[in-house]
């Protein structure tokens, strides 16, 4: 049996299953019912590891072990195992999330952020900035960043940007709103972009900016900006420079005002 590597990779990333679960499982779909050994050859996998693998596939309810000698085993429908393998991923990630609620409960979580509170007395302001790689990895640390403003967050951001940022982090906006924090967002408003500007304006002012730029200040202390255009990256391979630097956020932020007062509000 020939099963394409492409294909393998796909099973591997929906089903979370290593190469050697894969091969086999593929075999056995194509047999129907078959023993360890004809699936081994079948899926080129060592036989001595064939008996491990279909007791894990079992476990995790991709087949099923027939009664009798030799021992068969058999392909349980693909459309079932989907069915299970949600179950099973929901099963696990509520309890994996049970576990993280319980922790800050514990003394475990009270003792690492002493650590983390001692460590940072420790380190010298220039120390403290980093490269961000990922969009994905950007959008946690502005969150982590945002949500701890005292007093303003000043954002300028792309078409797209805008739109993601709204999505992603308009709950922090909403509370930071609540403890009076001054939001201003500047960007290029478009028409795909005015329903999420409408929203955000509840909580935020808004104003329409050509300038292509993107980066984040918070509390003119600390700055978040992204180096490349996200118009000609992936989000892979999306990078930030995190600084927590007064002297350089508090001068962006005042160049950033004598620009405000030239923009013009997206929502009035």
């Amino acid at each position: 049996m020939i099963v394409k590597d492409e294909f393998l990779s796909k099973l591997r990333r929906y089903f979370m299953l290593n190469l050697y679960e894969v091969k086999i499982w593929t075999a056995l779909l194509s047999r129907g019912v078959s023993t360890a050994g004809e699936l081994s050859d079948i899926a080129n996998v060592p036989r001595s590891r064939s008996y491990d693998v279909l007791e894990s596939l079992e476990k995790k309810g991709f087949v099923v072990m027939k009664l009798g000698k030799p021992i068969k085993y058999i392909a349980v429908p693909p459309n079932e195992v989907v069915d299970r393998v949600k179950k099973n991923v929901k099963t696990e990630s509520d309890a994996a999330v049970k576990r993280l609620e319980d922790l800050k409960a514990t003394d475990v979580l009270q003792e690492l952020n002493s650590l983390h509170t001692q460590g940072v007395e420790l380190v010298e302001p220039s120390d403290l900035s980093g490269s961000i790689r990922g969009r994905h990895n950007l959008y946690n640390h502005l969150e982590l960043t945002i949500k701890s403003a005292e007093e303003s967050v000043i954002i300028m951001t792309t078409e797209q940007g805008l739109i993601r940022k709204i999505e992603g982090l308009m709950p922090i906006f909403e509370q930071l709103n609540k403890r009076g924090v001054d939001i201003k967002i500047a960007a290029p408003i478009t028409k795909d972009a005015e329903a999420s500007v409408k929203e955000v304006s509840k909580v935020a002012v808004v104003k329409d900016c050509e300038t292509k730029a993107r980066f984040v200040i918070v509390d003119k202390k600390e700055i978040v900006f992204m180096v490349m255009d996200d118009q000609e990256v992936h989000p892979t391979y999306d990078i930030g420079i995190w600084i927590n630097t007064p002297f350089f956020a508090n001068a962006m932020a005042e160049l950033y005002e004598l620009a405000w007062k030239e923009m013009k509000v997206a929502v009035k």
